[in-house]
């Protein structure tokens, strides 16, 4: 099995890069030889802003149709959504908005798990509960969802795992639908 896996960020420091990451871990632990696993950086997938006459004038960026086309080749797909002013980060939403020009089905109904964290108490719930509510229209399904809240209290950056073991338990059970 393929998982594409991604932080909807930008950001060199992501914490959500972390969690992304710390899961992948976890999920190569547990299933070893049975995935494999990429990891992108929403980086390499840099556009100008989405603007109709843009497209109109120079087509669709070959950052999205690559975008496009690696979740077309995954069997499953893991996202851990930042939060910014509780939705969206503009680089995730940019290249949404791009790869929907391709299709609106941007995840080509492939089953996702959708996580998100952030420094405070609600672990970005309000990004998370977005992305979640809207998935079904984007070919999204969804097969679970992850909140870590308090990234910096939950999560040992020296160890890099989350250090409150009912998280971790949750995590690990929660994880398990996307590959099952």
């Amino acid at each position: 099995m393929k998982i594409l896996a991604f932080a909807a960020s930008n950001s060199f420091e992501s914490i959500n890069k972390r969690l992304v990451n710390y899961t992948c871990d976890l999920l190569s632990k547990k299933f070893k030889n049975d995935l494999e696993i990429e990891v992108l950086d929403l980086n390499d997938f840099e556009m100008p802003i989405y603007r109709p006459d843009r497209e109109k004038d120079n087509g669709i960026p070959e950052p999205a149709k690559l975008f496009y086309k690696k979740i077309g080749e995954a069997d499953a797909l893991l996202i851990s959504f930042a939060e910014h002013n509780s939705s969206y980060t503009t680089a995730y939403k940019n290249l949404f908005d791009w790869t929907s020009r391709i299709q609106a089905k941007v995840y080509q109904n492939k089953p996702v798990f959708l996580m998100a964290t952030s420094p405070g108490k609600r672990g970005g719930a309000s990004v998370l509960k977005t992305a979640s509510d809207v998935a079904p229209f984007y070919g999204m399904d969804v097969k679970g969802t992850f909140s870590l809240p308090s990234f910096h209290e939950n999560f040992d950056s020296s160890t890099n795992e989350i250090k409150n073991q009912e998280l971790m338990s949750l995590l690990i059970n929660s994880i398990e639908l996307l590959v099952k």
